[in-house]
C-alpha cells in the first residue's frame, strides 16, 4: 500500500479502536456474528487463550501463526496443521479466524498443542497487540485475505510470511486492479506464495507480483484425510447410524444457503413419489446454523416432519421415524457425505452465491450433482463434469431428471461413481507440496 494510502488507514483505525473499547461490552452482548469473542478482536487475549501455559512467557516452542478466514479455509488449515504437526516437531500452532462458525468448526477439532482465536481487527493498537500476545516466529496466511497493517507490522518485525493456498477470482481480481500497486506491495511482502491454479498465477503475475515468488501447488482442500481402504466401513457405518435400510437410497444437499431448500425440498417432494420405486431419504445440511430456523420454518410449511442428526450422531441402528433429517452439527459434513447415494452441493443455485468444495463430496465414489453458480470452483466443476463424476444443473427438473436416471441404471450409477471417485484421487497432493515449500522458512 502507498506511503499515503497506508498512513490514511493507519491513522483511521487508531482513531476508531478507542471507540471500539468503549463499545466492546455492549457490542458482546449483541446477538450478532461480529459480537463473537469481540475482545479478542480487539487484540486482547487471556494467556491461556494462546499458550499450551498459563504464562506464555514459559514456553519455548517456535509459534507458528496459521490464519484462515472462514469455515473453507479452516478445514484446510486444520489438514495443514495436523500434517505439520506429524512432519515437524517442536512448535506451537495458534489458529486465528474472523468467523463465529471458523472458531467453533477448529475448536471442536483443535490438534494437540493448537489455540484458536478470533483474528485482531486491522487497527494499529489491535494488531500490536495480537502480535506481541502470539509472538510469531512464522505467520502463514491461507487463501487470500489481506490485511494491510497486520501484514505490514508483521515484516517490519521481520516474521516470515507464507501464502498457502492462493486464490484469486477473476471479480477479485478486476477489484485490485484499481489499487493494483497497492496490492502488489502487500503480497510481495510474503516470502512464498503457494497457487491453487495456473490460472490463479496469471491473476497474481497481472497484480505485479513477482514470478519467483509463486508456484502453483493445487488445492490443500482436496487433501481431505481419507483412506480408500477404509471408505466401504465409513459408509456402511453412516448409513447404519442414521437408520437405512438396504433399499433407502439417500439424497444429501450439503452447504445450501437461503432460498436453495425453497427449490430443493419440492423436487426432493417429487421424488419422493416415487417411493415404491425408490424410497429416498434427504438429509438437508444448510452451510449456516443460524438459519436452522428458518429450514425448520420451511419443512414444516412443506408438511414434512425432520428429525435433527445430532439426534442420530451418537447412536447405531436408532429407528429414524422421518424421510428428511436436519443437520445441525458444525464439521460433519465431509464425512457425512459417505452416506450418500446422490449428492448436492449447495451454494451454486442462485447468482449471488458461488460454490463450494465439489471434491469433498466425490472422493467418496458417488455421483456430485451442483447448480450453474460455481465461481470459486470452476476448475474443480468443469474437471468433474469433464471426467463424467459430476453433473451441473440448471435448475430442478433436471436434477431431478439426472437422479432418476442413475438411480434406473445400475450400469451407468456405477460408471458415474468410479469417474467421481478417481477425479477426486488424482487431485491429491497439494499439501505435501506445499508443506515442502515451508522448508528454509521453519523457525
Amino acid at each position: 500500500m502507498r506511503p499515503l494510502l497506508l498512513d490514511i488507514y493507519r491513522f483511521t483505525g487508531f482513531c476508531v479502536y478507542p471507540l471500539a473499547c468503549l463499545a466492546a461490552p455492549l457490542i458482546s452482548a449483541l446477538p450478532r456474528r461480529i459480537a463473537y469473542n469481540f475482545f479478542q478482536r480487539l487484540g486482547i487475549y487471556a494467556s491461556d487463550s494462546i499458550a499450551s501455559t498459563s504464562n506464555p512467557a514459559e514456553t519455548t516452542e517456535p509459534v507458528i501463526w496459521v490464519h484462515a478466514a472462514s469455515v473453507g479455509e479452516m478445514q484446510a488449515a486444520l489438514i495443514l496443521v495436523n500434517a505439520l504437526q506429524q512432519r515437524f516437531g517442536g512448535y506451537r500452532y495458534v489458529l486465528s479466524t474472523t468467523t463465529k462458525q471458523g472458531s467453533q468448526l477448529a475448536e471442536s477439532r483443535l490438534p494437540q498443542n493448537t489455540a484458536c482465536i478470533m483474528a485482531p481487527l486491522d487497527m494499529p493498537q489491535a494488531v500490536q497487540r495480537a502480535i506481541s500476545a502470539i509472538r510469531p516466529a512464522l505467520y502463514i496466511c491461507l487463501e487470500t485475505e489481506l490485511w494491510p497493517l497486520l501484514l505490514h507490522t508483521l515484516q517490519a518485525r521481520k516474521v516470515s510470511m507464507l501464502l498457502l493456498n492462493g486464490r484469486l477470482s477473476a471479480r477479485s481480481l478486476r477489484r485490485y486492479r484499481k489499487i493494483a500497486a497497492a496490492i502488489a506491495a502487500l503480497l510481495n511482502g510474503f516470502s512464498r506464495i503457494a497457487l491453487i491454479s495456473q490460472r490463479d498465477r496469471e491473476r497474481f503475475a497481472a497484480l505485479g507480483v513477482r514470478p519467483e515468488r509463486m508456484a502453483v501447488a493445487g488445492n490443500i482442500k482436496f487433501d481431505l484425510p481419507f483412506a480408500e481402504e477404509a471408505a466401504g466401513s465409513i459408509r456402511a457405518a453412516h448409513r447404519a447410524r442414521l437408520g437405512l435400510v438396504e433399499q433407502e437410497r439417500l439424497l444429501i444437499c450439503g452447504s445450501t444457503h437461503g432460498g436453495e431448500e425453497a427449490l430443493l425440498v419440492p423436487m426432493f417432494q417429487e421424488l419422493a413419489q416415487f417411493a415404491q420405486v425408490m424410497p429416498l431419504v434427504l438429509v438437508l445440511a444448510p452451510r449456516h446454523l443460524e438459519r436452522l430456523a428458518e429450514v425448520e420454518a420451511l419443512l414444516q410449511a412443506q408438511g414434512f416432519d425432520f428429525e435433527y442428526y445430532s439426534s442420530f450422531k451418537n447412536t447405531v441402528g436408532r429407528t429414524r421415524r422421518a424421510a428428511v433429517v436436519l443437520v445441525d452439527t458444525l464439521g460433519d459434513l465431509a464425512d457425512l457425505y459417505s452416506a450418500g447415494d446422490f449428492i448436492f452441493c449447495g451454494g451454486s443455485l442462485l447468482p449471488r452465491l458461488s460454490g463450494h468444495n465439489v471434491m469433498e463430496a466425490a472422493r467418496w465414489g458417488r455421483p456430485v450433482y451442483f447448480g450453474p453458480h460455481m465461481k470459486d470452483w470452476r476448475d474443480a466443476a468443469d474437471l468433474l463434469v469433464r471426467t463424467g463424476g459430476g453433473f451441473q444443473v440448471e435448475d430442478m427438473a433436471a436434477l431431478s431428471t439426472l437422479i432418476r436416471k442413475h438411480a434406473g441404471s445400475a450400469e451407468e450409477y456405477e460408471v458415474v461413481c468410479a469417474a467421481a471417485r478417481d477425479t477426486a484421487a488424482s487431485q491429491r497432493g497439494a499439501l505435501a507440496r506445499q508443506i515442502e515449500m515451508l522448508h528454509g522458512y521453519l523457525p
